[in-house]
């Protein structure tokens, strides 16, 4: 059908998380064709796999293939015409270990950054 909306991406996300609020907001904001369909882990009718995984690491759908961690957001990033390119050159292996070793990281200090973000939400 001509001019159909046509979701490229799936991705579920932590609602309850202040900096995955944040992140999702901001990439709504980015989707400005509206080809990524973020859904709220807190109101998720249905999902690819048990909510405590889904929880645990970032996950996306793209063309049929569930990706998680920093492969997840090269998917998001390849839907959204402004960061295509960072997720284009997340195909490679080299750069897809580099984000992932990063992502890692992050996940480590994400509870403490959890906290200060919903201090400065109060």
């Amino acid at each position: 059908m001509a001019g159909a909306l046509q979701i490229m991406v799936t991705v579920w996300f932590d609602g309850g998380c202040p900096l995955c609020r944040r992140e999702i907001a901001l990439m709504k904001r980015l989707d400005r064709r509206g080809a990524i369909r973020f859904i709220n882990l807190e109101s998720a009718q249905s999902c690819p796999l048990d909510r405590a995984t889904l929880l645990a690491r970032f996950h996306a759908e793209e063309d049929g293939r569930l990706y998680e961690g920093a492969a997840a957001f090269a998917a998001m990033w390849r839907a959204i015409p402004m960061l295509r390119p960072l997720g284009l050159a997340a195909r490679n292996r080299i750069v897809l270990t580099v984000l992932q070793w990063g992502y890692g990281h992050f996940l480590r200090a994400r509870p403490f950054l959890q906290r200060l973000t919903r201090k400065m939400e109060d």
